[in-house]
């Protein structure tokens, strides 16, 4: 009765967990343009998508993917074969026990009219099963606590995974070796299946105790020839239809024979029913708790690998992508592949910020998605680690389970900016990465974050607006000392002889019809400004901020100037006095 009330709640927990997850595929979202599309029709979209795609040529990629990612790891395999071979025996071990012997009555039974957990060749793959866990566990322990595999983390979800993980296999091995030497569950069997006298009783027992490992308080051998040939003759009669030699069970009959010193005193303290219990309470909370674990990827990762081999950023409807999204974040295994891979995991061991590494930004990203409430050091911890990416597309290339990075940074960037979360960061490469989208973007949003940032800047350090072309961008009074040691390359300004290649070549510039009315000033104006020291000019234009360094004026500067770099450095010098951005 306990078993079936464990068992109804443990469901119940599950499918309730299942529906939320799957749920908030539909219903949260990253970025501005998917805010915007409701969670009815995403889940439409989805349907319409799948039916479309599943009727398709597009069903042989499907199956491609399928067999090669998601059955055999390929992907996995290319980047590690340690790694690969550790999910391989915990991924596939487990699975077959589940479906073998958990759902033996669903799934075994019915397949196998004469199945007994007690009988081979069942018997011994429930143990090799098990088995490939164990070592599958062992190996995943060895690479976070003794190899210490570079940029992999380990978080209180990867210890849950591994420790319960731990407890169902184990206390399943110790539950059957238990019962290969309890003489009260050898009794309970004869009592239950047979109807032998005494003396038949005493050489079953005989038998069980010489060839079975049974260790029984009443019987010490060695025994007569003709006891065990009585023994053997009621096991074939009794026993034998459900009950292979459990040296079979390799792991189990090992672990029975380092215990049988002590199978008397396990034997008198119940130690049978307590493991039982413990078994399958493991077995339960760990299905329970599996849709708000770390082990939800096990359903998450093969739909992101699907989904991603069929769908194109440009083509498919913007409401799948919205939902694919929010899917990746459950995908992730916080397998550390792409931080291994990132461009700019150098800077974590120099900042400290943990969010520069791709795989802990995911962690955290499920916060921030989740609309959780996070301080400001949170967030502009998550800010710094997003902005730092430089789209190098490192870690899209390596995700083991397809996870499209590159696109779900950009669309997080531009949700923080637009939200008015930004940083002194957005001054940098991540403008760059912008123009790229121009296309893409509307344009009210796109210039809708340069604006804000710079009236930040100006209402910080107290500067005074002077028109709509230039903002005055340094304090009132305060020289312009471009050689703080900001930027060595940046102090070459005077090379420059204004012969406005700079501006000729600025993909900025050629945006306009007029620049000049809209951007106040061009570059090679801002180099002559910068001459002749006329600071407010300088550090007022609009096209300092507008710049989206793309390095085209440097390279093209025939006296070498570093354009950019002088455009970085001022940038940088506002800001220094902006102390409380």
């Amino acid at each position: 009765m306990f078993y079936h009330i464990a068992l109804y709640i443990s469901l119940a927990i599950f499918v309730f967990g299942m529906t939320y997850k799957i749920s908030n595929w539909f219903r949260r979202s990253i970025g501005f343009n998917a805010a915007n599309i409701s969670a009815t029709d995403r889940v439409v979209t989805v349907i319409k998508g799948t039916l479309k795609t599943l009727l398709s040529a597009k069903i042989a990629i499907l199956i491609r993917v399928f067999v090669l990612d998601i059955i055999l790891q390929i992907r996995v395999l290319k980047e590690s074969f340690i790694r690969w071979l550790m999910h391989m025996l915990i991924y596939f071990g487990f699975m077959m026990l589940f479906f073998m012997h958990a759902m033996d009555k669903f799934i075994t039974q019915p397949i196998f009219p004469d199945y007994y957990s007690t009988l081979n060749p069942f018997l011994f793959l429930r143990d090799m099963f098990g088995l490939m866990v164990i070592i599958g566990i062992c190996i995943a322990i060895v690479r976070r606590i003794i190899l210490r595999a570079p940029k992999l983390k380990t978080g209180s979800m990867d210890v849950y995974a591994i420790f319960i993980l731990t407890i169902i296999i184990f206390s399943g091995i110790f539950l059957e070796s238990v019962k290969i030497t309890s003489r009260s569950i050898f009794q309970e069997m004869v009592d239950e299946y047979s109807d032998l006298d005494v003396e038949e009783a005493q050489a079953l027992e005989a038998f069980w105790v010489k060839n079975y490992g049974l260790v029984s308080s009443d019987l010490k051998g060695p025994f007569d020839d003709e006891t065990l040939k009585t023994g053997a003759e009621s096991h074939e009669t009794n026993c034998a239809s459900c009950h292979s030699s459990p040296r079979y069970a390799l792991t189990g009959y090992a672990v029975a024979k380092v215990i049988k010193p002590f199978a008397g005193a396990f034997d008198r303290a119940d130690m049978p029913v307590i493991l039982w219990y413990i078994h399958f309470l493991s077995c339960f909370i760990g299905l329970a708790y599996l849709p708000f674990s770390k082990m939800f990827h096990i359903f998450a990762s093969p739909i992101s690998l699907l989904s991603n081999a069929v769908m194109d950023n440009k083509k498919s409807n913007p409401a799948n992508i919205a939902t694919r999204q929010i899917l990746e974040l459950d995908a992730c295994t916080h397998c550390g592949t792409c931080s291994r891979r990132c461009s700019v995991r150098v800077a974590y061991f120099k900042n400290g910020n943990i969010t520069v590494l791709p795989s802990e930004k995911m962690a955290f990203l499920k916060n921030y998605v989740a609309n959780k409430k996070l301080s400001d050091d949170s967030l502009k911890t998550i800010q710094e680690g997003v902005y730092m990416c430089t789209n190098c597309d490192r870690c899209t290339v390596a995700c083991p389970v397809g996870i499209n990075l590159r696109e779900l940074w950009q669309n997080v960037k531009e949700e923080m900016l637009q939200k008015g979360h930004s940083t002194p960061l957005v001054l940098s490469p991540l403008s760059f990465y912008r123009s790229i989208d121009l296309s893409e973007l509307d344009p009210a949003d796109y210039i809708k974050p340069l604006n804000n940032i710079r009236e930040k800047i100006a209402n910080a350090c107290g500067y005074i607006e002077k028109s709509e072309k230039i903002i005055t961008l340094s304090p009132i009074n305060k020289e312009l000392k471009l050689n703080t040691g900001q930027s060595y390359q940046a102090n070459n300004y005077s090379c420059c002889f204004s012969c406005e290649n700079c501006s000729t070549v600025c993909p900025v510039v050629r945006n306009y019809e007029n620049p000049e009315e809209v951007l106040g000033m061009l570059p090679h104006q801002i180099m002559r400004s910068l001459d002749l020291g006329l600071k407010d000019l300088a550090l007022g234009s609009k096209m300092l901020w507008d710049c989206v360094t793309c390095y085209q004026c440097q390279e093209h500067c025939p006296q070498g100037v570093k354009v950019t770099e002088v455009f970085y450095e001022l940038k940088n010098m506002a800001l220094k006095e902006a102390s409380n951005l």
